[in-house]
């Protein structure tokens, strides 16, 4: 069983012309064709605007100082000088913390490259911080930062509980 199904079934706006004349079906065609170019520009401006507003409050910069002055007093007192094993400086950074600053500059394409005396330099040291924080957190993740800070990149929740919980009640 066929049907017959004529053009203006398949195409109503050609149909409409049937009815309408050509100079009113020009102004229907010129307001149809306005309203799909605005519905138009309005989809392709709403990712922008959305974006945009992501895009600002992650330009925004956080400010991790009360986390570093916090690790600091857990860490060394904010002593300097401290040193305990291969950890040394306020941050107790040790030296492999030392090797990943720059493997990140060097991954950067930054030519600054941290020495092993720059960790008793407490700006340098928060620096460090930064730059770990920076590549590794990008999400400005407070919880994060610290067990980052004490397990590395690789930290176990259960192992950096302790030095966690230590942070976060020197933060209060």
């Amino acid at each position: 069983m066929s049907q017959n199904i004529g053009h203006a079934d398949v195409f109503p706006l050609v149909k409409s012309a049937y009815h309408r004349g050509p100079a009113k079906e020009i102004k229907y065609m010129t307001r149809l064709m306005k309203k799909i170019c605005l519905s138009l520009s309005i989809l392709t401006l709403m990712p922008l605007g959305a974006e945009a507003v992501t895009r600002s409050e992650s330009l925004a910069p956080f400010d991790w100082t009360p986390v570093m002055e916090a690790i600091i007093q857990v860490e060394s007192g904010g002593n300097p000088n401290a040193v305990s094993g291969n950890s040394v400086g306020a941050m107790q950074i040790t030296p492999i913390c030392v090797k990943e600053c720059n493997k990140i500059l060097e991954k950067l394409g930054r030519k600054l490259r941290y020495s092993m005396n720059d960790r008793y330099d407490v700006r340098k040291s928060k620096e460090m911080f930064l730059l770990i924080q920076s590549y590794h957190n990008k999400t400005n993740n407070i919880e994060k930062a610290i067990r980052l800070w004490n397990g590395g990149p690789c930290y176990s929740i259960r192992a950096t509980n302790s030095y966690y919980k230590k942070v976060i009640r020197c933060m209060k």
